[in-house]
């Protein structure tokens, strides 16, 4: 493909990138490209999300669910962003993914939605599709889109960094103008060329950050691409050191972290050391297994160092039948049954892994940054929804809700045309060798195990300036070798993992209190939520 010139470039298609391009694609006129470095379009952290999404439950109410979220942001969520996911989300979710996706949620005998409960939540509220809920709606939504003949899909395409002026800009008269962001450099995978896109709006739809941790719930793809190449252009982010670790994911030697939905202990499951004792009543009595995230994590955590223990057991078989728990969970069954455990009838062997990433790419009530025609959504984007924890499936809410907003807010406001490709530089090749597999490998299992030990869960002075130094060695190196060869995909999430690294590494030096997911055992604590929970 030759560059190209068009309305809006999605950078990422999970629910918030194909959120933004069904509402944009309402428009015959507006032209839509949607990029993915997958192969295919489902492999994606939207695929993976189990447990399901928030809407309104029969008892609820939007005030109430603004009050879990700051509950469980941990007094750094934004009391507008949550006002706004409580009154627009349960209506997109029935509009959008119900009547307009056809997304079958799971129903009663009678017909009404069956809702779930999850930690934190003060009701049940969570709609689900078995524990698929994820690979359900962004099935439905790329189908949608598939029908839609102003919106163009390109997959093994890498987007290598932002088109950004004056940065790029062969005017110079543009150093006189406001920041702006005009599309992507791309890598098409399959011609092996660095096309440029060019945009008169770019969204970055593009994730996570998983992959830079030795342990995660996150799919291949999720390396901070996003946060990294707006970080790179002078787009600012926010509240970084706060990255959550899902307490829950499969632990047996050979496998993946697969995440086990905190639907789970939703449903009754409890958390017992591996000589069946019950430990969470020593952690959070009040909550016990259903506290917010962080507080579950972390007492796993310190489980596992004070006692030796590899990892720690799930067990929701002393709950419930095996036909039932294989019926509500059917992909925790089939994950774990791959590797010979049978969660119907015995305790599942678990321990933490990062899960998601609380901060990012700071933007506003639409989704807009501080760069004219640069919006962010979903996973990469901080709108300050979820503070210092995230609350238990707002993720895919707030990336329907921010995706959409994005999108109207564009068609409401932006009638321009791309700027000429004259004025953009072409990409220079600076490598001509093909990069060594091992020596890319190497360099990420060196960043993961540094993030894990230093900048994970538990955090200190100490092992925050061990990672300092260790990272900006390791970062020179990284830039040599990505100068130094041809471009591939593996290279050019190297040099995004290193980035997103530091990032995470200098914000949380830069805090000094712990707080939320960001917990340091050598800072004061935030004294908030006994505060929050007194207003519960």
């Amino acid at each position: 493909m030759a560059d190209l010139q068009t309305s809006t470039l999605i950078i990422g298609c999970g629910i918030a990138g194909a959120a933004a391009a069904l509402r944009l694609s309402d428009d015959p006129h507006h032209h839509v490209t949607v990029l993915t470095r997958a192969t295919n379009a489902l492999d994606g952290s939207t695929s993976w999300a189990q447990g399901g999404i928030v809407t309104r439950g029969l008892d609820d109410s939007p005030e109430l669910l603004v009050q879990d979220v700051l509950f469980a942001g941990a007094g750094v969520s934004s009391p507008a962003a949550a006002r706004v996911l409580a009154d627009e989300g349960p209506r997109l979710v029935r509009e959008v993914l119900i009547d307009r996706c056809g997304v079958r949620f799971d129903v009663k005998a009678g017909g009404e939605l069956e809702y779930g409960l999850e930690a934190a939540h003060s009701v049940r509220r969570i709609v689900h599709v078995g524990d698929k809920t994820g690979d359900a709606i962004i099935r439905q939504m790329l189908q949608m889109l598939e029908s839609r003949p102003n919106v163009t899909l390109l997959k093994r395409h890498t987007a290598i960094d932002l088109i950004t002026f004056p940065h790029h800009s062969l005017d110079p008269l543009d150093a006189y103008e406001p920041y702006r962001c005009h599309g992507a450099y791309v890598l098409d995978r399959d011609a092996g060329v660095v096309e440029r896109i060019l945009a008169v709006n770019t969204i970055l739809a593009t994730g996570g950050l998983g992959q830079i941790y030795r342990n995660t719930t996150n799919p291949k793809g999720a390396r901070g691409d996003g946060l990294a190449m707006a970080w790179r252009a002078n787009v600012r982010v926010a509240n970084c050191e706060y990255v959550q670790f899902h307490p829950t994911s499969l632990s047996v030697r050979g496998a993946p972290n697969l995440l086990i939905t905190e639907a789970v202990r939703g449903e009754g499951a409890i958390l017992l050391t591996p000589d069946g004792r019950r430990f969470m009543e020593q952690h959070s009595p009040d909550l016990l297994e259903l506290s917010p995230r962080d507080v579950v994590a972390r007492a796993i955590h310190i489980e596992m160092l004070e006692h030796g223990y590899e990892n720690v057991l799930l067990d929701l078989a002393s709950k419930h039948s095996a036909e039932w728990i294989h019926q509500r969970f059917p992909q925790v069954t089939e994950s774990c049954l791959r590797y010979g455990i049978d969660p119907g009838t015995q305790p599942i062997p678990v321990v933490p892994a990062a899960h998601y990433a609380c901060g990012g790419v700071l933007v506003d009530e639409w989704g807009q940054t501080n760069f004219g025609g640069l919006y962010a959504v979903g996973e990469v984007s901080c709108t300050g929804l979820h503070g210092a924890n995230r609350l238990a499936s707002t993720s895919l809410l707030e990336g329907l809700v921010w995706g959409d907003r994005s999108a109207r807010h564009i068609l409401d406001h932006d009638h321009r045309q791309p700027i000429d490709l004259s004025r953009v530089p072409e990409w220079i090749y600076l490598g001509d060798k093909e990069a060594d597999p091992a020596l890319i490998e190497g360099d990420m299992a060196t960043l993961r195990n540094l993030m894990w030990h230093y900048v994970g869960l538990i955090r200190n002075r100490e092992r925050l300036a061990r990672a300092e130094r260790e990272l900006r060695h390791l970062y020179h190196e990284i830039e040599d070798f990505y100068r130094s060869y041809r471009l591939n995909d593996t290279l050019i999430g190297l040099r995004n993992a290193i980035q997103v690294a530091r990032i995470i590494t200098f914000s949380s030096m830069r805090n000094k209190v712990s707080r939320g997911t960001h917990y340091r055992d050598d800072a004061p604590e935030a004294n908030v939520t006994g505060d929050l929970l007194g207003r519960r």
